[in-house]
């Protein structure tokens, strides 16, 4: 059982365990000691959230306790860090960052030195290892610390080389960038590929990250691109690897058309999404001859399914697009450019490039429950299949614990938003019933 690692590292509250300085510095430590080989070297990033200070420095503290020299790079995009850990020769990567929650909470997310995240196993051994004692190497052993300078530019050429002879001129693209880890980023390699550029959340104060901007909270992004007449706009989360792409008209989309749009320019035969991908995604797809491999929520079981298959091209509706082909993980930037690659080889607006998805409606309800097996009783299984019977291949039941919340998340999905609604409520009260 994992103790502090999630699906995407170790997040919490600022100040809460495990997000307190004495426990990053142990898990600086414990990574050292997991991850650590002769002349070893582990990248350190953040975004823009005020403690990231803090926890870069514990982590620092931990890692050349351990005897291993760190390179920090400052505020990056947690893609850079995989980026970067990968071309920089080091044996892991951390980004401190809490991804698209509010500045108040923070998080830790390690990468090996492919610049992939951690397997379950190297995760279990630094969990062991937090719980050894802090035991100094000799002082003439003590890691070393030096700022890469140049980390920004380099990554920024890399972001523009993942799409060859794309030309950006004469179009108009408004880029949110969540206050976040792309503000001095994303601007550039947009810019320098020949886009007119208007930025909005480029103004992080420490607090602001994810502040009503950025991908979770697309409005600001909506009514710039109407003010200025632009032909899309883009938008980040706080550490950059998610996106939404909002269309000139100021309608937002999700994860689901970035994939229908990448996968269909480049023909692809099979990708991956999620289990909550809508089914209006799936239909698309299979029109156009692209099967659909459903994994767990989580990038992590994407980036597996992809793996197992020998697939390029996967994501969630949420806006985690991996290309493999371009990266070794989930790139909001790289993504944007593959999306504006497909809409100029298509010749086509992106709501006229979408216009043949048609959508069903999902409807969740979350239920709480003190016994994350209890929920599931001969009454609840009977009840689901025949709701699955009535729905038919026009729809889906989805039912699961939450992995970090005490709840049931019931979801209902169908091309009927009556039946939908009506569906989830009966199974959801059922559910809360078996207390």
């Amino acid at each position: 059982m994992r103790r502090y690692f999630g699906t995407d590292g170790v997040r919490g509250l600022t100040g809460q365990t495990p997000m307190t300085p004495e426990f990053i510095l142990k898990l600086g430590y414990a990574a050292g000691k997991t991850l650590a080989r002769e002349g070893a070297r582990v990248l350190i990033g953040k975004d823009t959230r005020i403690s990231g200070y803090m926890f870069e420095s514990a982590l620092e503290a931990g890692l050349t306790y351990a005897g291993v020299d760190v390179a920090l790079t400052g505020p990056m995009p947690t893609p850079a860090i995989a980026y970067l850990t990968k071309t920089l020769d080091t044996s892991a990567g951390c980004m401190v960052s809490a991804s698209h929650n509010p500045y108040f909470d923070n998080g830790v997310k390690f990468f090996g030195e492919d610049g992939q995240k951690l397997d379950d196993s190297i995760e279990f051994e630094i969990e062991r290892q937090l719980d050894e004692p802090l035991i100094s190497v000799d002082p003439d052993k003590f890691g070393r610390v030096r700022r890469i300078t140049d980390a920004a530019g380099r990554y920024i050429e890399f972001c523009k080389s993942s799409a060859r002879d794309l030309n950006l001129r004469g179009m108009k693209i408004v880029l949110d960038c969540a206050n976040g880890a792309t503000y001095h980023i994303a601007p550039h390699v947009f810019t320098e590929l020949g886009a007119k550029v208007v930025v909005i959340g480029n103004q992080p104060n420490g607090f602001n990250i994810n502040d009503q901007v950025g991908s979770t909270q697309p409005a600001a992004l909506q009514k710039k691109v109407l003010e200025e007449k632009a032909d899309c706009g883009i938008g980040f989360d706080g550490d950059g690897d998610r996106l939404v792409i909002v269309d000139s008209k100021g309608i937002v989309y999700d994860g689901d058309a970035i994939l229908y749009l990448i996968a269909t320019h480049r023909k692809e035969k099979a990708i991956v999404a999620t289990i909550m991908s809508n089914l209006g995604f799936e239909y698309a797809l299979k029109q156009e001859g692209i099967d659909l491999i459903r994994a767990k929520v989580g990038d992590r079981y994407v980036l597996e399914q992809l793996k197992h298959h020998g697939l390029t091209l996967g994501g969630e509706n949420s806006g985690h697009i991996i290309c493999m082909d371009k990266h070794t993980t989930g790139d909001g930037i790289i993504a944007a450019l593959q999306v504006l690659q497909a809409i100029l080889a298509k010749n086509m607006t992106i709501q006229e490039a979408l216009q043949h998805i048609p959508k069903s409606t999902q409807t969740l309800i979350n239920v709480k429950i003190s016994d994350r097996d209890g929920w599931e009783t001969d009454a609840v299984t009977n009840a689901i299949a025949i709701v699955e019977q009535q729905l038919g291949d026009k729809g889906r039941v989805l039912i699961r614990p939450s992995g970090t919340e005490p709840v049931v998340r019931v979801m209902v999905e169908s091309f009927d938003v009556k039946a939908s609604r009506e569906y989830a409520e009966t199974l959801a009260k059922l559910i809360e019933n078996q207390k």
